[in-house]
């Protein structure tokens, strides 16, 4: 059960929100390979004094629109996260017009015990939802 929490600045539109949300879905869908129904992404919109990051940083331009998103799942190994990013900038570009430069993303790696839903069954040998396949 991955959980997202987005953090951009306020006065985004609904659907500006719902693309993100979708692109965040299929980039956790095609690289993590979670379920396509496990879609749970809180939105934080912050004032320009609580949304605070350097205009530009490692050399690169950020713009109004510059966005933290923090994901969070069970342990995934490096190259799983690296092209899960990889799919989380494209698709964000793709679905919503947000550049890459104006994405930051950090993961917070947890155990499969600390989670609960109802209706989610955890494979006791893997730890990931029992839906999933093997290459998870």
């Amino acid at each position: 059960m991955p959980f997202a929490e987005v953090y951009l600045r306020q006065g985004s539109a609904p659907e500006y929100r719902r693309n993100i949300s979708a692109a965040i879905l299929h980039a956790m869908v095609e690289v993590l390979h979670i379920p396509d129904d496990d879609q749970f992404h809180v939105f934080h919109e912050l004032s320009p004094d609580d949304l605070i990051y350097q205009p530009a940083s490692f050399g690169i331009e950020r713009g109004e629109r510059f966005m933290f998103i923090k994901l969070f799942f069970n342990h995934r190994s490096g190259e799983q996260k690296q092209a899960l990013f990889a799919a989380l900038v494209d698709n964000l570009k793709a679905q919503a017009g947000v550049a890459r430069d104006d994405v930051a993303i950090v993961v917070a790696e947890t155990g499969s015990a600390n989670w609960w839903i109802s209706g989610r069954v955890v494979n006791p040998v893997t730890g990931y939802d029992e839906r999933m396949g093997p290459s998870h």
